[in-house]
């Protein structure tokens, strides 16, 4: 998964401008008042064909009688707590204040790797960095934000403390991620699934903060699961201290995996923050399983689920739900299996032969759209991709090819072909553009 680089110091010394350097993008708000960036922001970014996320933090004045200090310093202990790499950003304008003194006593006892970072430096007078070693946190590196000066050196650093290999490299077979919101059984599935306790289970939300990776073997198959912290509304996300930091890890299990499985609660309906977490992961193009946990606490039909489920879920209607337990282990022995066809049904190829048939049989069916006497004609279709399927549709007029469409051609090709489980991506392109 993506390393976390943590940008923390005292209010006013450009953290914002810094973290919007990086990103390459205006993220977070910069303004000439101390105390702007109360809530952690953050983003990804890349670096050197690294990728990575950085976070952007409050301004910590451990001294200040500011009623928001409290709260601020909480944000920044949860960052600099889940950081792999910890950005401590100065003022050398001002020089060395008690306020840096406090930060660095606290960034010492720290086990991650600190990069002492000199802003304000427009002349790159290296001299000014001097002062800073007394802070006791290694070579103080100095860079101008407004001018972009030193920024990429800073990186280089940075980079150079990351692991050689992601968590997820280590990862065997196919990878398994588990997402939902807090306390609806992942830990307690895994837990089922390997047939021993190598994840905590807890009744109290929030247990998981942290991605765990399991490889294991079943039916003479390698596989890796990956535990991820609940994710929650972003309301809530807000009240809390390290559930930001969890949803971030989360959104990277989601993007390194292989099959995600999503797990609801059996015992509620299906919430606004389930749908929003399928959501994730339908916009990431990973193939999935629903599953409903806890059914052996009921307390409706299936019948009456599905219904809900189609409700619910139709911008996703290829989606495999099974019912299962973790409890009672019922409906378990489906998981792998599923997982199997889904991600067979993500890698399956098809032959432009194939699919031109299916294309042919479709337009007789009902032509492509006209709009303003313009008629589209669709030529030819070709599988560009897997994991997740994507078609290229070469036509004239492909503006006129709408929503509705689209929808048709998907449902004509998964009538043929089974690509139950996991998206697919449909793309029309003019013929200039073959």
């Amino acid at each position: 998964m993506k390393p976390i680089v943590a940008v923390v110091g005292r209010a006013n010394v450009g953290k914002s401008t810094f973290f919007n350097k990086v990103c390459g993008r205006r993220i977070s708000i910069v303004d000439d008042v101390a105390g702007v960036t109360r809530d952690r922001l953050y983003a990804d970014a890349t670096w050197s064909g690294r990728d990575f996320s950085i976070v952007d933090t409050g301004g910590m004045e451990l001294e200040s009688e500011d009623v928001f200090q409290k709260e601020i310093f909480e944000q920044v202990q949860s960052a600099i707590e889940n950081a792999n790499v910890i950005v401590f950003l100065v003022d050398g304008k001002t020089g060395v204040t008690q306020s840096d003194e406090n930060v660095a006593k606290l960034l010492r006892k720290q086990k991650v790797p600190v990069v002492l970072v000199v802003n304000k430096l427009d002349t790159f007078d290296v001299s000014a960095t001097y002062e800073f070693y007394s802070l006791g946190l290694g070579e103080p590196m100095p860079i101008s934000c407004a001018q972009s000066k030193g920024i990429g050196d800073v990186l280089d650093k940075i980079i150079s403390y990351f692991p050689e290999k992601d968590v997820g490299e280590d990862a065997s077979g196919i990878k398994i991620s588990l997402v939902g919101r807090p306390n609806v059984g992942k830990s307690s599935l895994i837990n089922r699934l390997l047939g021993k306790k190598r994840v905590v289970v807890s009744d109290v939300e929030g247990t998981t903060r942290d991605s765990v990776i399991v490889p294991f073997n079943c039916n003479k198959k390698t596989y890796s699961l990956i535990d991820t912290a609940g994710l929650r509304r972003q309301r809530a996300v807000e009240k809390q201290s390290v559930e930001g930091y969890s949803v971030l890890r989360s959104m990277s299990a989601i993007e390194m995996s292989d099959v995600v499985l999503i797990v609801l609660d059996a015992t509620k309906p299906v919430s606004e923050q389930d749908v929003r977490i399928a959501g994730y992961v339908h916009e990431a193009g990973k193939p999935s399983i629903v599953l409903v946990n806890k059914w052996d606490e009921k307390t409706t039909t299936k019948e009456n689920f599905d219904k809900e489920l189609q409700e619910k879920l139709a911008f996703m209607s290829y989606f495999k739900v099974l019912y299962v337990s973790a409890l009672t282990g019922k409906g378990l022995s489906q998981i792998m299996e599923t997982v199997d066809v889904v991600f067979e049904n993500a890698s399956r190829r098809i032959t432009t032969g194939v699919l031109n048939d299916i294309l042919h049989d479709a337009i007789l069916n009902f032509e492509p759209p006209s709009k303003n006497g313009k008629k589209c004609k669709i030529m030819f279709v070709t599988e560009a991709a897997t994991n997740p399927p994507k078609f290229v549709f070469f036509c004239k007029e492909p503006q006129n090819i709408n929503f509705a469409y689209e929808r048709y051609l998907e449902n004509r090709l998964r009538e043929r072909v089974d690509f139950s489980g996991t998206p697919m991506q449909l793309v029309f392109k003019g013929k200039e553009e073959e």
